[in-house]
């Protein structure tokens, strides 16, 4: 399978870069765009996350319903975004027209890839080791690690985003990275002109 953008992880950031692109169907410069996201979970520290000071989230929001929640979202809305289930990547190679991704069941290829997984140093994901240094808003003692990135690109069509990117370790700022990558990617389809996707109330 060969997408135009290939996210990697299903946590705040890695779905919400994926909601922003796929909000921006109708626009013409990505009718025709193929996006995909492996959803692995698994190590997403949503998966314990409570939910108490987050704006527009009530108060008690579980982490873990979270990532269900955001994938079933996913779905809903934006049904042309694939979403890549129980596979987990093992590798990441650069190839003459783009990316080839190695999964544990599969190969794909992709013009562009998002790297949006957890910032622990038990990364697996070989082709990123280059990049990999401590991560520079963590306590040394934790291990934390980034891609080194310059405003979410890695290298050219490599983009990284979430808490491996640089940032702290809290919800809405990762949502945020997310968001902000996609509308890169965005700005791109969209010949380099400045790209964002809002949906508004229609007055009558």
């Amino acid at each position: 399978m060969h997408y135009d953008c290939l996210i990697i992880g299903a946590g705040a950031a890695g779905l919400s870069c994926a909601l922003v692109l796929g909000s921006a169907k109708p626009k013409a410069f990505a009718s025709d765009k193929k996006i995909g996201i492996v959803t692995h979970q698994k190590t997403s520290h949503l998966q314990n996350a409570l939910f108490n000071n987050v704006l527009g989230l009530t108060p008690g929001t579980l982490g873990k319903d979270i990532l269900e929640s955001g994938k079933d979202q996913l779905h809903d809305l934006y049904p042309h975004i694939d979403q890549i289930n129980k596979e987990k990547v093992k590798a990441i190679s650069q190839t003459s027209d783009g990316f080839s991704v190695e999964t544990n069941k599969g190969n794909y290829s992709s013009k562009m890839v998002v790297v949006a997984v957890g910032y622990t140093d038990l990364l697996t994901i070989d082709g990123l080791q280059d990049y990999v240094e401590p991560h520079p808003r963590a306590a040394i003692e934790k291990s934390r690690i980034w891609l080194k990135n310059k405003d979410h690109l890695i290298t050219e069509n490599l983009y990284v985003a979430g808490t491996l990117s640089g940032w702290r370790s809290q919800y809405a700022i990762a949502c945020g990275s997310g968001a902000h990558v996609a509308t890169d990617i965005l700005t791109l389809w969209n010949g380099g002109k400045h790209t964002k996707v809002h949906d508004k109330v229609i007055s009558v």
